[in-house]
């Protein structure tokens, strides 16, 4: 039987947004992040970080990085009793990547490709999911898969207009939870 998951964008929805973070000690907790992801794990769903890494193509950071960034935000999460259940990240750039990192890849958000591919490797139900991000390129994705989606206002989500359109907003991670357990109790 599938699961249902919350696939979370990283930078500006659980974690403060640093342009191309590339140092493990970046890592700040959005606050409330910790607390959303772990009353998230207690209700059984899957939490996904999906996350855009353009640093990579760039050549700002080796893809290694990107763990090391991973595994300090694993153990944040950790300390508060939360856990995040796999990560998947697009390190390419359709523009401005070099070598092999330049590439129109099909896992670069607003496409979902990391979507629908933790969909099959985890058993996920795209229809019952959420994706929840601070960038339109995050809403893009979570339609794009069949997900329920919604942007949070921190990070990038500061500069979305008041009337963001189809898209629902909420304030931040705080908000998550009241959101996904309304629609939990509504389903």
């Amino acid at each position: 039987m599938s699961r249902d998951a919350v696939f979370l964008d990283r930078d500006g929805t659980l974690i403060e947004e640093v342009n191309y973070l590339s140092s493990p000690e970046q890592v700040i907790l959005i606050p409330g992040a910790a607390e959303a992801v772990r009353a998230l794990n207690e209700m059984g769903v899957l939490v996904v970080v999906v996350t855009n890494q353009a640093g990579v193509a760039r050549g700002y950071f080796p893809e290694s990085r990107v763990a090391a960034v991973h595994e300090r935000l694993s153990a944040l999460l950790a300390e508060r009793g939360a856990r995040i259940d796999a990560y998947y990240h697009c390190p390419h750039h359709p523009t401005a990547g070099i070598g092999r990192y330049r590439v129109d890849c099909t896992c670069r958000k607003p496409k979902p490709g990391l979507l629908r591919s933790a969909a099959l490797e985890m058993d996920i139900n795209l229809a019952r999911s959420w994706m929840i991000g601070d960038k339109s390129c995050d809403a893009g994705a979570g339609r794009a898969a069949g997900c329920r989606t919604v942007l949070v206002r921190t990070g990038h989500g500061h500069e979305l207009p008041g009337d963001s359109g189809a898209v629902p907003t909420i304030a931040d991670a705080v908000q998550l939870c009241a959101l996904f357990f309304g629609s939990q109790a509504a389903a």
